[in-house]
């Protein structure tokens, strides 16, 4: 009986452990992703503005435009063009 209580409280242990973690892990997880995302939106917005620099276009390199390209991708760059086009 003693080694079935001791099974179960290592158990809910183990069980409490890996909760605490997953409430730890995820607000990292979600920061290192918009970090990666916004450094690839920023390396986006910089190769557009140098394939630009042909046509004589620039986007501004801000955090607005930074994370609205990295949170999209390519359509949030397509979408800045469009804006900029719009706003000239």
């Amino acid at each position: 009986m003693e080694k079935m209580s001791l099974i179960l409280a290592a158990l809910i242990l183990l069980g409490i452990i890996f909760l605490i973690t997953q409430i730890i892990m995820k607000p990292i997880k979600l920061i290192w992703k918009i970090l990666f995302n916004s450094i690839v939106g920023l390396l986006l917005l910089l190769l557009t503005n140098f394939i630009g620099t042909f046509f004589t276009f620039a986007l501004p390199i801000n955090i607005v435009t930074v994370l609205i390209s990295g949170f999209l991708g390519i359509p949030g760059i397509l979408l800045l063009i469009c804006f900029e086009l719009l706003l000239v």
